[in-house]
């Protein structure tokens, strides 16, 4: 298999009229081109002509915590200002953008919906369209694949809109944030003056592990390919008194809890699990977050079959037999964020769905039935999404 171009390399290798125009560049330093240089580096040495720069959560350095304010700043690599996008404001200003003649976007993503580098290219789609300034999108390909029937919901319920989920798409989405913001343009009928580059050499089944090139943390808890291939079912945890392996190396592969039966839940677990996926029991301590410095119980998820793997069945599946198995340890929490001070109803939050919890609260056999009519949404997914397909 070729290795994929990412649209950052394409635009270094032709560089458009536009280049030597004033430019405000969102990124950050996961946003790296093919010989590993961060793609700001990249551009000022190919004479880009960037002025600003805006950057989304976890800060421009990707070092951030989870859902923690991130100050403006200046970045010590190219002594460029920095505006944050998740800090006092999500969106670019008036005043931001005075003198700016175009918006590049370059940020990787994980393919699931509540993964926030999405919805600030939402919010610059939105600035965009406001001051009729060009977004340009450096498009990047799915490191989960870009394959549409692995795409599971549930389709985002618009009372449940946040900063998680604004708009109407699956968790799972399957595309690329190029082919997102070309949907989200259209569809929220923003009719922003927007142009994606596109990837080179990409086939969009291909998942980031068949690609040849080292894996680059996303964000602070999203260390390699595991993590991203199990984010969007295992983040669900983040609503539980659960652990899912913040401040270790396994962090979203994993789920503990210093009271867990950890045999128990995976004994159980792999009974239930379709046979793409199991779980081996382990032991882990973190190091800050829920159980700090507490020695955790749990299981860690073995991915059997990628090709096949649907993370968000798997995470809720998961959650409920913790859930049924430890009825009196097992409680929902609040996840208080930058952009959510309350930290209430993170769940439907998560799934984009009212009343998520109670899901849970169903016999098994009707929360399977329950969660497979809100998973299944490929053949919606796909006719929705396919005119804005670009591979």
């Amino acid at each position: 298999m070729q290795t994929p171009i990412s649209g950052i390399d394409v635009l270094l290798d032709n560089p458009p009229f536009w280049h030597n125009q004033n430019i405000a560049l969102i990124t950050n330093h996961a946003a790296k081109n093919k010989d590993g240089l961060p793609g700001r580096q990249a551009l000022l040495q190919h004479q880009f002509n960037i002025q600003l720069l805006f950057s989304p959560e976890h800060g421009l350095q990707v070092n951030g915590a989870d859902g923690a304010f991130i100050a403006d700043g200046i970045d010590p690599l190219t002594q460029l200002p920095v505006i944050s996008l998740y800090g006092k404001k999500l969106q670019p200003s008036a005043d931001d953008l005075k003198g700016i003649d175009y918006l590049l976007f370059d940020i990787p993503d994980v393919g699931a919906r509540f993964y926030t580098y999405l919805w600030t290219l939402s919010y610059a789609l939105e600035a965009s369209a406001a001051y009729q300034i060009p977004l340009i999108v450096a498009d990047r390909p799915n490191p989960i694949s870009g394959n549409i029937s692995l795409s599971e919901g549930p389709m985002l319920d618009s009372s449940c809109a946040s900063f998680i989920g604004r708009w109407p798409m699956p968790i799972r989405h399957s595309c690329t944030l190029g082919e997102l913001a070309n949907y989200f343009n259209q569809k929220m009928k923003l009719n922003a003056p927007l142009s994606v580059i596109k990837i080179a050499n990409y086939h969009r089944n291909s998942f980031q592990n068949e690609w040849g090139l080292p894996f680059i943390p996303t964000s602070p808890a999203i260390q390699h390919f595991e993590s991203a291939l199990c984010y969007g079912g295992l983040a669900f945890l983040e609503a539980t008194n659960i652990s899912e392996g913040r401040s270790t190396p396994y962090a979203f592969t994993i789920a503990g809890a210093p009271w867990m039966d950890a045999l128990a839940i995976s004994k159980t677990f792999n009974q239930l699990s379709p046979n793409y996926v199991g779980t081996n029991t382990i032991e882990f301590i973190p190091t800050q977050g829920k159980f700090a410095n507490q020695l955790c119980h749990g299981v860690q998820l073995k991915i059997i079959d990628k090709e096949k793997y649907q993370s968000v069945f798997t995470g809720l599946l998961l959650i409920k037999i913790i859930k049924d198995l430890h009825p009196i340890h097992f409680a929902w929490e609040n996840y208080v964020t930058n952009v959510n001070p309350s930290g209430v109803k993170h769940l439907d939050k998560l799934l984009g769905i009212k009343n998520a919890e109670s899901l849970f609260d169903l016999p098994l056999t009707k929360f399977l039935t329950a969660i497979a009519g809100l998973l299944n949404v490929e053949n919606t997914w796909q006719h929705t999404i396919k005119p804005y397909l670009l591979y």
